[in-house]
């Protein structure tokens, strides 16, 4: 997280929301009978994985922690979003495995079964950040002190973003390449 978190927590959600986008124009074009990017889908899938399931969620379910100690009557609020962290790694779990098998031809799968799987997956993270964006964040920015900041930096090793940090891994190059044709 930057200098001020509450912006860089934001700022995280804007590119999953960027993201999402991108994955649920290459379902539209799965739902219309046309052929999806499946890398671009599973590279996606693997950044939201691997940086949000694995960084940014760990830390807000730490500052989810320490809200629901200063404001108990949020209580329910919260663990429904704490429960949409595991609904939401599961569903990505369970598109990016049925992804991998479309493109590697390992199974058939049905439609219905992919449709089912993004809709969940898209639907849930979406809610989510307009939830946290909407909620969350002014609580947060209101009742959280610098100690319980450094705490949230704390709880998990710091990691750079692999696709929107200052040097992305090499396996995500083409997905922020991607990105940045979007955006142009």
């Amino acid at each position: 997280m930057s200098l001020d978190p509450v912006r860089a927590w934001h700022e995280e959600h804007a590119y999953f929301a960027r993201l999402l986008q991108l994955l649920q124009a290459q379902v539209d074009l799965f739902h219309a009978g046309e052929t999806p990017q499946y890398p671009l889908m599973l590279d996606i899938l693997g950044y939201l994985h691997d940086y949000a399931d694995q960084v940014h969620h760990p830390r807000e379910d730490e500052a989810f922690r320490r809200l629901r100690k200063r404001h108990p009557d949020q209580a329910l609020m919260i663990a429904r979003l704490e429960q949409e962290h595991r609904v939401i790694a599961r569903a990505g779990t369970t598109l990016a495995h049925l992804l991998t098998q479309v493109e590697a031809g390992d199974a058939i799968v049905r439609r219905s079964e992919i449709e089912m799987a993004a809709a969940t997956f898209l639907v849930y993270y979406t809610h989510h950040l307009e939830k946290e964006d909407g909620e969350v964040l002014p609580l947060a920015a209101r009742s959280l002190t610098e100690a319980d900041w450094q705490a949230i930096r704390d709880c998990v090793k710091p990691s750079p973003d692999p696709l929107f940090g200052a040097q992305p891994q090499q396996r995500f190059r083409a997905l922020r390449h991607r990105i940045a044709l979007e955006a142009a």
